[in-house]
């Protein structure tokens, strides 16, 4: 008797992921399987699920070589987005959530972090550097526009005088602009714009609920006459597949009005390998394994190289190549220029119920 494929357990539309994988750390393997029951019920589409962490801490800090930043904040664990690249992903399974389906679909959202945020900044010893926001999943996904927690950070980090470096992909970050034109204008604040294509129909595969290149790029338009610094980042840039798009992306970014750049190459971290080779076999089958010979190449022949100085920007001839389009390119436009660091001398702790008040 032949052995029919297991059948779904929910419709995805908007969904990249088509699986669920194992947490690496669960000592049970899950493995779903068809009992053979004929069923004519309509599949339940998988809907978003939001849970709330009360957040003991929210600055992360990290020593990477390959980053330019020593602190970070995540407003929402897991990313409505769905980039199927995501390099995030694997971070899910120290949930205990998978990183395919789950990673999109189970949300974790930290009502407490503007609250939380505000005592560590007020901490007597705390030394004021750059935070970034954005780093490893987008504060501007879908379900920001109903819990504003991004907008509550935002909000304790004006009343410090907080520098504040943005990345993002959401276009709702226009809503802030009201906070981040005045912080910018005295430098305090910036914006990365991620562009991964141009095309809408390949960003709505691979990038499902994320707004489009065109609304993208009226974003980037939006905030650069509000005076807030964007750069455009050309991230993940995806052999085969998107990099023919290099200088077209930066042109695009330029006359939107984006004054610097940057690149990373495609990277597929632990479960996101598979999950990024299952999805091109849905949507790319005619080109999967030339995508795929050119990621190991990138990497040293495997689909992923975790040694710092390698993992963003590869390795081999292409990467070369790639490196050199972009370099011409920025140099053309003017976007070969790093953005001017942001201030730490404006930080001041604002004044509380009770303080004594100065003489000066």
């Amino acid at each position: 008797m032949q052995d029919l494929p297991p059948r779904k357990l929910h419709r995805t539309p908007g969904r990249a992921a088509g699986s669920n994988p194992d947490v690496r750390f669960d000592r049970f393997h899950a493995e779903a399987f068809d009992d053979g029951w004929p069923s004519d019920d309509p599949l339940p589409v998988l809907r978003t699920q939001v849970r709330d962490e009360i957040a003991k801490t929210v600055i992360s800090k990290n020593t990477s070589p390959d980053l330019s930043f020593d602190r970070s904040i995540n407003p929402y664990r897991g990313c409505e987005h769905g980039c199927i690249y995501c390099f995030a992903r694997p971070s899910h399974a120290f949930l205990g959530l998978s990183p395919g389906l789950d990673f999109e679909t189970q949300l974790i959202a930290r009502p407490n972090a503007a609250e939380q945020l505000r005592k560590e900044l007020s901490h007597p010893r705390y030394e004021p550097r750059m935070i970034a926001i954005g780093t490893n999943t987008d504060p501007y996904q879908p379900i920001e526009k109903e819990r504003k927690i991004m907008r509550e950070i935002l909000e304790v980090l004006r009343d410090f005088n907080h520098p504040v470096g943005i990345v993002t992909k959401g276009t709702l970050i226009e809503r802030d602009i009201d906070i981040l034109a005045p912080m910018a204008a005295v430098g305090l604040a910036r914006v990365g714009i991620s562009m991964t294509t141009l095309d809408p129909k390949t960003s709505r595969a691979m990038e499902p609920r994320v707004p489009s290149p065109v609304a993208r790029l009226r974003t980037i338009r939006r905030l650069t006459h509000a005076g807030i610094p964007v750069r455009v980042m050309v991230s993940p840039v995806v052999p085969a597949l998107t990099d023919h798009e290099l200088e077209a992306i930066l042109t695009a970014a330029h006359e939107a009005g984006a004054v610097a750049a940057s690149s990373i190459v495609l990277r597929l971290p632990r479960e996101v390998s598979p999950l990024f080779q299952e999805w091109l076999a849905a949507y790319y089958p005619d080109r999967a394994s030339r995508i795929m010979g050119r990621v190991r190449e990138l990497h040293g022949g495997r689909d992923y190289d975790p040694n710092f100085g390698k993992r963003m920007v590869g390795q081999g001839q292409w990467a070369a190549m790639i490196q050199q389009r972009f370099k011409l390119t920025t140099r053309k436009l003017g976007l070969d220029r790093s953005l001017p660091q942001l201030r730490t001398d404006l930080f001041a702790k604002p004044a509380q119920t009770g303080d004594q008040l100065s003489f000066f």
